[in-house]
């Protein structure tokens, strides 16, 4: 248990523009896309299904979105071909990073990774350079802006079977086994949560702090960068930044 919120200081977030939940709402679209492809359109038997949804009603997508991404990828032949595959490499200071992608073309998106990573410092590695500095979690964020009871929202998270919890400035960061996380989810939706987060992701085992403004600037563009990439879902680090440029 933690009495501060680890989680906060290595996610870079930036304010999100209607440009930028448009950009989410399209990635999430795409998860959907698979999500369906591997388990059919019903959430009630479909667990990944049922993550993702929750993931798009904590990024307020609307529901309109979520059913229409939904027939959209039900549909015989409709919409692209998705494929999932992760590139590895490191930023400026010696920090990992792990870009998850989906994309309808391997050849671009290698190619255009790569790029971003050339272009502001970084460099691209083989698989597994930098996957080994991570662990694969269950990550739930959880409103508690009301200032709720530690201890009993710690209670809470571990009765529905989280595996860890931090207590931050109006977020509750709730670990979990990826197995485990989405009956996890659903023990906290149906308590009444609010979730601010809720996703599977690549937790790392060591931060690297990161305080030369200069090194800082520049792992903070290449993050950007590689978010603002249309094939990216997720990118993952173990860079400890500044607070203040985490929130720029």
């Amino acid at each position: 248990m933690s009495g501060h919120n680890k989680w906060s200081t290595i996610k870079h977030k930036k304010e999100k523009t209607d440009a930028q939940r448009g950009k989410i709402f399209t990635k999430i679209g795409r998860e959907i896309a698979i999500a369906v492809r591997e388990g059919g359109p019903d959430p009630a038997s479909n667990n990944k299904l049922r993550d993702v949804i929750a993931k798009a009603k904590a990024s307020n997508m609307p529901n309109d979105n979520i059913n229409r991404s939904i027939k959209k990828a039900a549909g015989e032949g409709d919409g692209a071909n998705y494929k999932e595959i992760t590139y590895e490499g490191y930023a400026p200071g010696g920090v990992a990073v792990i870009v998850e992608i989906v994309t309808d073309n391997l050849n671009r998106a290698a190619s255009e990774v790569r790029h971003i990573f050339d272009k502001n410092g970084g460099s691209m590695g083989a698989n597994g350079c930098v996957a080994w500095m991570f662990e694969r979690k269950g990550v739930i964020e959880l409103d508690n802006s009301k200032g709720l009871d530690e201890d009993e929202l710690m209670m809470l998270a571990l009765d529905a079977g989280a595996a860890d919890v931090e207590i931050g400035d109006g977020v509750a960061t709730v670990y979990t086994d990826p197995n485990d996380f989405s009956e996890v989810r659903e023990n906290l939706e149906n308590a009444g949560c609010t979730f601010l987060n809720a996703e599977r992701a690549m937790v790392p085992n060591n931060t690297v702090d990161v305080t030369d403004p200069e090194t800082v600037e520049k792992v903070v563009k290449l993050i950007d960068w590689l978010e603002d990439y249309d094939d990216t879902q997720s990118v993952w680090h173990n860079a400890n930044l500044p607070e203040e440029d985490e929130e720029e």
